[in-house]
């Protein structure tokens, strides 16, 4: 299964829960804290880690595809 992930930095409330949970997708910038996307096509054996950090977002700021 492929899956896309993608972020909206402009919703980013810099929780950086995401990177938390899934640090090989996910990092946090260092100037602003806001999420950085390290790869839009995780591995599948990110997809559940990611589908986590996802629901953890207080700000809905990942969008995923499948």
């Amino acid at each position: 299964m492929v899956m896309k992930v993608a972020v909206d930095r402009d919703i980013c409330c810099g929780a950086g829960q995401c990177g938390a949970i899934a640090p090989g997708v996910f990092d946090e910038d260092d100037n602003d804290g806001l999420v950085i996307l390290l790869t839009d096509s995780p591995a599948p054996e990110h997809h559940a880690h990611v589908r986590e950090a996802a629901d953890a977002c207080p700000a809905a700021a990942i969008v995923i595809t499948e």
